[in-house]
């Protein structure tokens, strides 16, 4: 059985979204001072809590786009409450549930560029998806779980992995 990029990718981030929007559930949940769970980070040179969620939905919605050449919604990365963040994941699970299969034409080999600050990456779009796009979603991913754990919401392995595809 081969896997489509396609499929890859828009299961991927979807099952992961889906799993992102548990995680800040369950940070309800829990109640959770949400004042302090926006400056939670784990490292005092990591980003904060809502950080990594702005970035796990700005890089599964951003890779969908790139790979299918087209733009992507943009957010003013101002999110102040767990509501605000679940609007953001929300959005990026719409984005990506309505790509459409064909959209994806070509992305193997579609060039996708990304410049920051004093560098410029060069990928092909599967090597893109592959080596760059999904770890940094799951790095991200990991990173909101842990700082909730770390604050004691009451969280599992089952509550990062999501929905399983299984017979």
């Amino acid at each position: 059985m081969s896997l489509a990029l396609d499929h890859v990718a828009t299961s991927m981030f979807l099952r992961g979204l889906r799993a992102l929007d548990g995680l800040l559930d369950r940070a309800l949940e829990s109640g959770l001072d949400e004042t302090a769970l926006m400056e939670a980070r784990l490292a005092p040179d990591m980003r904060p809590f809502p950080d990594q969620i702005r970035m796990a939905s700005f890089s599964a919605r951003s890779c969908v786009a790139r790979l299918t050449d087209q733009p992507w919604p943009k957010t003013d990365d101002a999110e102040a409450s767990l509501a605000d963040l679940k609007e953001t994941v929300a959005l990026s699970i719409a984005f990506i549930e309505a790509a459409e299969a064909a959209a994806f034409d070509g992305a193997e080999t579609r060039r996708v560029e990304l410049r920051f600050p004093g560098v410029e990456l060069n990928f092909e779009g599967a090597g893109y998806l592959t080596s760059f796009a999904l770890p940094n979603f799951y790095f991200h991913l990991s990173m909101a779980y842990a700082i909730l754990r770390h604050l004691g919401v009451p969280l599992g392995k089952r509550d990062y992995l999501g929905q399983l595809d299984m017979v």
